[in-house]
């Protein structure tokens, strides 16, 4: 694949976009019963939400500005390695996850390229890791190349427990048989996990205090790109830094991730340990400009920077980049699925402290986890599937992943019953993760889970959900939402509201063309009491608010 989504952006000026989104649609669409009751709209309408949102983009209250998630770019990077020249034999004996790693390796010591795998189905008993930079595994497409994987991973590597004690099973949402990650902090990890320890997860693992400063940054606001800093003498255009942003006492960073105001003001947050464990929140990013004290970032800032929060830009774990997987089905021995939580690790697909890399046209199968991002930022699953006997998270995107972009994806339905003690969630984000995108996706199960720890400024937009899952989350991990968490021309296909209408849920959300739903089954209550400033528009109708999809507008701004 040559192209990538930012390929479409033609650098429209914000006032020939919004006359253009302000226009109404030519031709008619044809009405038709959906959910609820509810009909298509035959008319597009243009939101007031959208047209205020053209005037202060990086700042606007409800909704976030993501047109820049995603990967840069997914490149096509010369091939240097084939498979089977490695040994690998499609004949559905021969265990070739040795050869496929060391064909990966080889790419590695040659400074990143191609890893090819020809057509046919190659069996593994093991994982498949890539731990290099500027690497791509590339099958010869999702329906010609298949990985068919024997073994999970308490299986290979051991039983991974909770951090946060009892019984759990951390492979419930980390780890995967493909899995993207820093080769210098591999041996760690399986060390750790295979001692019981808590393993390195994050961009800078269970020991923060072992990082480096490299310069205070002074104060700015949310929504800045250039930011001065004391001692920029250890930046560089190009550099990845990582920008910590701690809490003080009162909890006002905390606050300020919620949209201020009376109600997070007065919400409790000292009991709330697991969330408290996810601060101070770290942002990875690339400097574009140095000169002289101010620095100019590839994104904008997150958040306000205050002096109280003390923001720094860090070292950090070394990152993976521009690496990827491509053009290949994992299909997984099939295995009933497991009581909820105690996953023994048929994982599909997780990018974890990568940055600028990518997955396209994968599908995975018969999986309990299907696609994770782990500490992952800036990467791109494109044309991804989860199928087959049905999983626990489908997507997850947890422990501080910020700027991905997940499109064109599918969540399909089960093909055997759920076992008694399961839980289906579905395109899942917790843990302070900020600014991803879910864009045009069809999913045939699963929910919206927002599953606690405060994720903020997340959008969901041009996606039909059959809304039959439900939502995680420990009470000790608080609120379900942040502010700017957006859902944006949404198909409920069964009328089910939970967690996809925000209104009387989310603090200062938006959701725009949604079909009427209604509440059943597992009903929520807003973490914030008074006022949510949380908007709600073209309720009732679907596919009739422009633009449609809204990370494609916002790329065009």
């Amino acid at each position: 694949m040559s192209t990538t989504h930012h390929d479409h952006d033609h650098g429209m000026t914000r006032r020939s976009l919004l006359a253009g989104a302000t226009a109404v649609a030519a031709t008619a669409v044809a009405a038709t019963a959906g959910a609820g009751g509810t009909a298509r709209a035959s008319d597009a309408e243009v939101p007031s939400l959208w047209r205020e949102f053209t005037r202060t983009p990086f700042t606007h209250p409800q909704i976030p500005y993501i047109g820049r998630a995603g990967a840069a770019r997914i490149r096509r990077l010369p091939v240097v390695a084939d498979v089977r020249a490695y040994g690998a034999v499609a004949d559905g004996v021969t265990d070739c996850a040795p050869a496929i790693n060391r064909a990966i390796a080889a790419a590695g010591r040659a400074g990143g390229g191609t890893v090819t795998i020809p057509p046919g189905t190659f069996r593994i008993d093991g994982m498949v890791l890539i731990g290099h930079d500027n690497v791509v595994l590339r099958g010869a497409g999702s329906g010609r190349t298949t990985l068919y994987a024997t073994k999970s991973l308490t299986e290979l590597i051991g039983p991974y427990g909770s951090r946060y004690g009892g019984t759990k099973s951390a492979w419930s949402w980390a780890g995967g048989l493909i899995w993207l990650a820093p080769e210098s902090r591999w041996d760690s990890l399986v060390a750790a996990i295979k001692a019981q320890a808590w393993p390195f997860e994050g961009w800078t693992g269970n020991k923060r205090d072992e990082w480096e400063q490299l310069t205070p940054v002074e104060p700015a606001r949310q929504g800045d790109r250039t930011v001065t800093v004391t001692d920029p003498s250890r930046l560089r255009p190009g550099r990845l830094v990582l920008l910590r942003v701690a809490d003080d006492t009162a909890h006002t960073l905390l606050q300020h991730m919620s949209g201020g105001g009376p109600g997070p003001a007065s919400y409790y947050w000292e009991d709330k340990t697991k969330l408290l464990s996810y601060v101070p929140y770290e942002w990875p990013v690339r400097v574009t400009a140095v000169r002289g004290r101010r620095v100019t970032l590839e994104r904008p800032l997150p958040v306000d920077l205050r002096p109280e929060w003390n923001p720094l830009f860090t070292t950090h774990v070394r990152e993976l980049t521009g690496s990827g997987v491509e053009g290949l089905t994992l299909d997984v021995m099939e295995t009933p699925q497991s009581p909820h939580l105690l996953d023994k690790g048929y994982n599909g697909v997780v990018l974890q402290c990568a940055y600028d890399c990518w997955v396209d046209d994968v599908t995975v199968r018969n999986v309990d986890n299907g696609f994770g991002l782990v500490a992952a930022s800036a990467c791109t699953l494109r044309r991804t599937r989860v199928g087959g006997r049905g999983e626990h998270h489908p997507y997850f995107c947890r422990e501080g992943s910020h700027d991905n972009l997940i499109e064109d994806f599918t969540v399909e339905q089960r093909t055997v019953p759920a076992p008694a003690d399961t839980q289906l969630h579905g395109i899942n984000v917790e843990g302070l993760s900020s600014y991803n995108v879910w864009s045009r996706g069809e999913m045939q199960m699963g929910t919206f889970d927002s599953h606690r720890g405060l994720p903020f400024a997340n959008v969901r937009t041009d996606i039909t959900v059959d809304n039959n899952g439900r939502h995680g989350g420990d009470a000790n991990a608080g609120p379900l939402f942040g502010a700017r968490f957006t859902h944006w021309n949404v198909r409920v296909t069964n009328g089910r509201a939970g967690l996809v209408r925000l209104d009387g849920l989310a603090p200062y959300s938006a959701t725009v063309g949604l079909n009427t739903v209604t509440e059943f089954d597992q009903i929520d209550v807003p973490d914030f009491t008074g006022d949510l400033n949380s908007r709600l528009e073209l309720y009732g109708t679907w596919d009739a608010v422009r633009p449609r999809n809204l990370y494609e507008a916002q790329r065009r701004l």
